[in-house]
């Protein structure tokens, strides 16, 4: 084994532990937070409405480290909403945008082998909805979460994979512009509300169809990893753990299919507002090196919604 090869998982070893140690620790709102909007889209508690699904395990909760996405969405006019029904046409019919963020098959089983969060009935009645005219603001997380939504991806034609996105080296996951892995479109360049860089907390990747529209891309930097068990992670990564190089794998698009709207991003924490472990360390869009996180989350509903 070579001393670059031997370095390489010494760093990811290091990222590991550190987001095992995250993992374990208490992950509670930031409360504080506060993004403040000078002109909102809609007179306030006028918007258009969106619905939160809370009725798949989902990990993030509108009461939990999603309060802060409730907070800004409210305070641009929009009228969220948490749901614990599962998805039916006439759920659909009284939202305009539907949200699920880190939906699970299990709160606890995290091992292979996986399965969909989501009900065949349920990913009809979505992939249909979307088709006619809705607007759905996809996002996932690392293993488990990837294989609970990746039969509803396919029936968008997105593949998301189930595994852990490591940077090799290492450092923040921050995705720029200057470094062409935030990339120029409609939502990143929406006027007035220009987005050059994000940041991110591990998550996974997914393969887009061709016709979408790239917002942050893996690229070189990462590797994507495919334990059979989570424990496998706890230690130095072992060479019989499948990975696939970051290459040509994103982790933020959006696309039409149909005459419908879909947004998909492969972590969850970016939208979030934590406070994380006894320090209280932040996590999300009220960390320093997010500042423009919340302008993408803006941006990416306007766009759903026709207001770009």
């Amino acid at each position: 084994m070579s001393v670059c090869t031997i370095m390489c998982r010494l760093v990811i070893l290091v990222a590991l532990f550190a987001w095992l140690s995250i993992g374990r620790a208490q992950q509670v709102a930031d409360r504080n937070f506060d993004y403040p909007i000078a002109a909102p889209v809609y007179e306030i508690g006028r918007g258009a409405l969106i619905l939160f699904d809370e009725a798949h395990n989902n990990a993030s909760t509108l009461r939990g480290t999603y309060a802060a996405f409730a907070k800004l969405l409210a305070s641009d006019g929009y009228s969220i909403l948490p749901t614990l029904d599962k998805i039916t046409p006439e759920l659909l019919k009284t939202t305009k945008i539907y949200v699920t963020v880190n939906a699970m098959y299990a709160t606890e089983d995290w091992n292979l082998p996986g399965r969909s969060a989501f009900s065949m009935d349920e990913i009809l009645a979505l992939s249909s909805w979307v088709a006619n005219g809705g607007s759905l603001f996809l996002v996932t997380d690392h293993m488990p979460c990837g294989a609970s939504v990746h039969e509803l991806g396919k029936s968008f034609g997105i593949n998301v994979l189930n595994g852990f996105a490591l940077r090799k080296d290492g450092q923040p996951e921050v995705f720029a512009k200057r470094r062409k892995t935030l990339l120029d479109n409609e939502i990143t360049n929406a006027v007035g509300n220009n987005v050059d860089s994000i940041m991110c907390w591990g998550g996974t990747g997914f393969i887009a169809p061709s016709h979408a529209h790239i917002i942050s891309t893996l690229g070189e930097d990462y590797n994507i990893y495919f334990p059979h068990d989570v424990s496998q992670i706890k230690r130095l990564i072992a060479d019989t753990i499948p990975y696939v190089s970051g290459v040509g794998v994103v982790n933020g698009a959006y696309l039409k299919f149909g005459r419908g709207k879909i947004v998909v991003f492969a972590d969850g924490a970016p939208f979030s507002a934590q406070l994380q472990g006894i320090k209280s360390e932040k996590r999300g869009m009220n960390h320093t090196g997010a500042r423009q996180n919340a302008k993408l989350l803006l941006n990416s509903i306007h766009w759903l919604d026709g207001k770009l």
